[in-house]
């Protein structure tokens, strides 16, 4: 397997760090549109380790990359303003994909999350590729835990609701958010969708249908809110459930900032014109905030991504459930330098590249997650060092 591997911010960093104690490929190329930064997440990391160069936006040049290094996978580490010309790139290009976030929604002309990416699954299957589409931790890991629910755990499901909460304080900052800003305006400020077995798929209000929601191993409860999310539209396609939600613990003051970005128009991407340079509002507000891939030091606490559902076990009797994954802060610093969300998203998609190279999984088209076995996915997780667990409820 020889891997391109687009972004070298946070995630892509991480995923290098992991990836460096892993056998199952033969070479890793990094590419950024910054050299010194792809350089610095391959430092000291082996020489299966190529640092390159890639403009993100280009199809063309994404696919001269794959030929260059005869690459047979390709990992999108960066936001999904660039999922379609590395998407496009790598099919030219004649390699499996795998991103983490999927193609952008545009609620003005009814176009969904992944919408773009899905209308290419014919090609795929007809060019024998893969497209895993969400193998981050949210959508990914949660994509992982619904399948096994629905194969293991339930003979009936009523509601598959990902639910996402952390108790991460970030030191000397009032306002830091962990993960990428751009991504979490896009995905907090656009119309949130639900799935609901006799109505499609609908949206709602923006952090709308606000609940409290109870976080294992000391986090503790979390008003968690909906938030547009991958696993609406992913989970539906491949497991049968009355209902699919997607909610998110931002706490008031996260969201009331978000609010006021909107307000001010300071989510926009559309350039605007200043003292004749011509830049992106939400571009400005990126390069104001705190890099999240720098944050580590600073940060203390713990993040859980996790999957609630709720139905009829296998002996017919109601039952819920929460399978769900923590990361310590100090404990992915400690192990691997980097911090607990970026690390808790980059550790499933090299997951998935192992089980893709020793044949584990596999598959043609455009998938999700939930459209493989489950259990080797979860056990190779554990092997990992970052065991997942259940609750029930």
């Amino acid at each position: 397997m020889r891997v391109l591997l687009v972004g070298a911010g946070g995630v892509g960093s991480a995923a290098v760090a992991i990836a460096a104690r892993r056998t199952f490929f033969e070479t890793m190329v990094v590419a950024d549109h910054d050299p010194a930064r792809a350089e610095r997440a391959v430092a000291e990391h082996g020489d299966r380790f190529v640092a390159a160069q890639v403009d993100a936006s280009s199809a063309d040049a994404v696919t001269a990359l794959c030929r260059e290094h005869r690459i047979t996978h390709v990992l999108n580490a960066v936001d999904p303003r660039f999922v379609m010309p590395i998407f496009d790139g790598a099919f030219a290009a004649g390699a499996d994909y795998l991103d983490m976030a999927m193609s952008l929604s545009h609620a003005d002309t009814g176009v969904r999350l992944g919408d773009e990416q899905f209308a290419q699954a014919d090609s795929w299957s007809a060019a024998g590729r893969l497209a895993l589409c969400g193998i981050g931790v949210e959508p990914g890991l949660s994509d992982v835990f619904a399948r096994y629910a629905a194969d293991e755990l339930f003979s009936e499901i009523d509601e598959i609701g990902v639910r996402d909460g952390a108790n991460l304080t970030v030191d000397g900052y009032d306002f830091a958010p962990s993960f990428s800003i751009w991504t979490t305006i896009e995905e907090c400020l656009n119309p949130p969708v639900v799935w609901e077995r006799d109505r499609g798929w609908f949206t709602t209000e923006p952090f709308s249908e606000p609940e409290v929601f109870h976080f294992p191993e000391g986090i503790g409860p979390v008003e968690c809110v909906n938030v547009e999310h991958e696993e609406v539209l992913l989970i539906p396609r491949w497991v049968k459930a009355r209902r699919v939600t997607f909610k998110y613990g931002l706490g008031d003051e996260f969201i009331e900032v978000l609010k006021t970005l909107h307000k001010l128009g300071l989510d926009a991407v559309s350039p605007v014109r200043v003292r004749g340079v011509e830049v992106s509002p939400r571009d400005v507000v990126a390069a104001s905030l705190p890099d999240p891939a720098t944050l580590g030091a600073r940060m203390r606490g713990k993040t859980c991504a996790g999957t609630w559902v709720r139905g009829l076990g296998p002996d017919g009797k109601p039952r819920e459930v929460y399978l769900y994954h923590v990361v310590d802060n100090e404990w992915s610093m400690r192990e691997y330098g980097h911090q607990a969300v970026v690390w808790q998203t980059a550790v499933n998609p090299v997951v998935a590249l192992e089980l893709l190279a020793a044949g584990v999984w596999a598959g043609v088209g455009v998938l999700g997650p939930e459209a493989l076995p489950p259990m080797p996915f979860l056990d190779l997780l554990n092997a990992y060092g970052s065991p997942w667990a259940m609750e029930e409820r």
